[in-house]
């Protein structure tokens, strides 16, 4: 036996109850994040901001306004459709914000997104925050029926996974969705840009705000309470996707000029049958606001030869085509400032009070 051992080869007072050596728990780098995000570890990050191939003019205003360079990014694709991503910055304890739509075509716009956050993580930046002025599937936020998936659900797993600390993003079809994820999510609302656009045209007009669905009403009672404005409902009845079949107008719009208010414009056959509708109630003009511009197929001449006088989008997926009554009003700067304040650690939500 060796001198000043225990039989069993330990020490003497060797206690296997006490704790002597700790490795570095798996969470230490979260532990850290953490406490530089709230302050007790104050450092002075870099910002960059990348940009995806879905709305690039998108990002170079943005880092216009905030007079930064945009960074460097190559996508590359193979001939086989696959996507590879080389990083042209050093983004070590960088503070990065990648911004992408995924609009049409939207599979390659997301699983570009997840890529380019992935070779961020891997490259070691500080935090990355997902900007997604355009949240596809969004619409599929719940089941309507059995054996469907919830899609936003899963998208948002996957840009968890795929390493986005945080999400940006802007009028999401339903407020749940934020609850999907498991990291921060801003979701920015548009209203106050378009009231803004409006104010001056509609001063002193008899003004009825439409919301061509039960959802829709709480964005359209936002425009509504700046207006002094009552607002009116659109009753319609879908026969499947895309379809509907059936609208009734629940207001009063008669002698009033009326705009119709959502969150997203896509075929155009819901937007344009409300138009109709309100005509034929009596309605003096109808515009309509529509924050995401998605327009597929033949929508763009739809929009141009309905009774719209105006249609009124944001800039969050860029136009493919043009008409005389579409009109584009831009959300960079709101954008701009909220990138600002998440960099800053300052609310968000001040940009809205």
């Amino acid at each position: 036996m060796s001198i000043g051992r225990s039989p069993s080869g330990k020490a003497p007072g060797f206690d296997p109850g006490i704790r002597r050596f700790e490795s570095c728990p798996a969470s230490f780098s979260s532990l850290l994040f953490t406490l530089q995000e709230e302050g007790f570890l104050p450092l002075e990050r870099d910002l960059l901001i990348f940009s995806g191939r879905s709305n690039p003019r998108f990002t170079s205003n943005i880092c216009e306004h905030l007079q930064v360079e945009l960074g460097r990014l190559q996508v590359v694709r193979f001939s086989d459709g696959e996507l590879s991503v080389e990083i042209g910055d050093n983004v070590r304890g960088r503070d990065v914000f990648i911004v992408q739509s995924t609009c049409n075509p939207g599979n390659d716009h997301l699983m570009e997104l997840l890529v380019i956050i992935d070779a961020l993580r891997r490259a070691s930046a500080w935090r990355i925050t997902a900007v997604i002025p355009y949240f596809g599937y969004a619409r599929q936020d719940r089941k309507l029926k059995p054996r469907v998936p919830i899609t936003a659900k899963l998208v948002a797993n996957l840009i968890a996974t795929a390493g986005a600390h945080r999400v940006l993003t802007m009028d999401l079809h339903a407020g749940q969705i934020v609850g999907f994820f498991d990291i921060p999510v801003d979701n920015l609302i548009s209203s106050p840009v378009i009231y803004q656009h409006f104010k001056e045209e509609f001063r002193g007009k008899d003004l009825t705000v439409v919301a061509p669905d039960v959802g829709g009403v709480e964005r359209a009672r936002f425009l509504a309470k700046k207006f002094n404005a009552p607002i009116a409902i659109i009753d319609k009845r879908r026969s499947g996707p895309n379809q509907v079949a059936e609208m009734n107008v629940v207001g009063e719009v008669e002698g009033r000029v009326c705009i119709i208010t959502d969150d997203m414009i896509d075929t155009g056959g819901t937007l344009i049958k409300a138009a109709e509708s309100l005509r034929e109630k009596g309605a003096s003009d109808v515009l309509a606001s529509c924050v995401h511009p998605v327009l597929s197929g033949t929508a763009v001449e739809r929009v141009r030869e309905s009774t719209l006088s105006k249609l009124l989008v944001t800039d969050t997926i860029p136009l493919q085509s043009e008409a005389e009554n579409i009109e584009v009003v831009s959300v960079t700067s709101l954008f701009a400032d909220a990138i600002n304040n998440i960099y800053r650690n300052d609310s968000v939500s001040s940009l809205f009070s």
